[in-house]
């Protein structure tokens, strides 16, 4: 699974730090999901979606 994390905070101009706060993360959590190196909890991505004014399903799309 992909997800646009990098490009959406990129283009609110939000650092990693200011997505992992508002998610109640650290900021190493928001690097490994960016990187493909960690799934995130369902709770977690409607978070990460709430914080970028996106949804789920924009934020991580399917590979196949």
């Amino acid at each position: 699974m992909k997800n646009r994390i990098r490009e959406l905070r990129k283009s609110m101009k939000l650092s990693q730090e200011d997505v992992a706060k508002h998610c109640k993360v650290t900021r190493q959590t928001i690097n490994a999901i960016e990187n493909n190196k960690y799934d995130p909890t369902l709770q977690l991505a409607f978070n990460l979606a709430k914080v970028l004014d996106t949804t789920v399903d924009e934020l991580f799309v399917s590979e196949e």
